[in-house]
């Protein structure tokens, strides 16, 4: 009877819990926000608070209102829609940044509380702020016909496929011209864009110049530098170069299909040369196997320099073969501890791109 009892109580008790599960899994949120996180990019100081605008539903047939909003930091404030929604009904959060708070990268959490139980979300807002220059001939030393800038070349990072990466790039107006957005003029490749986001940007005022990206156009995947000129009228001709590392995007799949797609192996994937002469070129081999289930794409492979060849006699590895990846090493002008980088990109989701390294020493 004892045992009895205690595997009805194991059961009932394995119910109720299995009932707690099921109903935390079904739980409808109350509030559908739009999104929950701001990204205002970069902010200048002289340009005053910036604004971010939330927008949420409710869903519940109960009656809704905010009750409270917190706020992790005095430099922000929040004005919210007060009035009681019913179902179905939106409103609008709004967010207030103040960029003389702090200078560089902010990431700021507001905390919204409804009446109904269970109603306390969590938003983000983010961005850097960048605060006026006190002696801007310093703050922006690289200077080209009256235009200053912090850096000489525009570093992009990595850019993906998939969409286009923007990047504003904050420059000094030292000439004594105001400068208009549709007065701006690009001359550069096309996947490669420049736009001036504010109205207007005054003499001895900064402005923001929108870089866009697109690898997509860009149609070739790596390390790229690429020299892009603009000017606002025919004497005030600025170039820069921008760098960028340029990858192809996968999205995301199924862990079931882990096994199936493709898997590229590399062996070895670092040789060391030892001790080498200046004047003998060295050969060597490595091994790409596909141990994936689909086809295997070799998509492109890069050297860090001129002095590598190399050579595969297919780009396209079928399931479980392997092929011959030659490297040919011209060390002619090199001396010391040498490194060279093979990048080999593929249409392998999880490693699209794998490094080989060539180690030497050149005497």
């Amino acid at each position: 009877m004892n045992l009895f009892r205690k595997l009805f109580t194991t059961a009932l008790f394995l119910s109720i819990l299995a009932q707690v599960c099921l109903s935390q899994e079904t739980v409808t949120p109350k509030l559908i926000w739009e999104i929950n996180k701001i990204d205002l990019g970069t902010i200048l100081e002289e340009q005053g608070p910036q604004v971010a605008e939330f927008r949420f539903t409710h869903t519940q047939d109960s009656l809704f209102w905010i009750e409270r909003v917190w706020t992790d930091c005095g430099c922000t404030t929040v004005t919210y829609t007060e009035d009681t929604l019913n179902v179905g009904e939106e409103g609008v959060l709004q967010i207030s940044y103040d960029p003389s708070a702090s200078a560089g990268f902010f990431s700021r959490m507001v905390v919204v509380k409804g009446n109904l139980m269970d109603t306390q979300d969590t938003l983000y807002l983010e961005g850097t702020a960048v605060p006026f220059p006190q002696d801007p001939d310093i703050d922006y030393p690289n200077q080209q016909l009256g235009f200053g800038f912090r850096q000489q070349k525009v570093n992009m990072g990595d850019v993906f496929t998939n969409e286009p990466k923007i990047k504003n790039v904050e420059f000094f107006n030292f000439t004594g011209e105001t400068l208009y957005p549709d007065s701006l003029r690009t001359f550069g490749p096309d996947y490669i864009q420049l736009r001036l986001k504010q109205d207007s940007v005054q003499a001895n005022e900064r402005g923001l110049i929108q870089v866009i990206y697109s690898g997509a156009d860009k149609n070739d995947l790596g390390f790229f530098e690429d020299p892009v000129q603009f000017s606002w009228s025919d004497s005030l001709v600025v170039q820069w170069d921008v760098i960028a590392n340029v990858f192809e995007y996968f999205p995301a799949f199924a862990k079931e299909d882990l096994g199936v797609v493709p898997n590229l192996s590399i062996s070895p994937k670092e040789i060391d040369l030892k001790e080498i002469s200046a004047g003998q070129k060295k050969n060597e081999t490595v091994t790409l196997t596909n141990k994936g289930q689909k086809v295997l794409e070799i998509r492109k492979i890069q050297g860090n320099c001129d002095c590598l060849k190399m050579t595969m006699s297919k780009m396209e590895i079928n399931p479980g073969e392997s092929v011959d990846l030659h490297l040919e090493f011209d060390p002619a002008g090199r001396q010391g501890i040498d490194q060279r980088n093979i990048y080999i990109f593929s249409n392998d989701p999880l490693n699209p791109v794998q490094l080989v390294v060539l180690k030497s020493r050149i005497k």
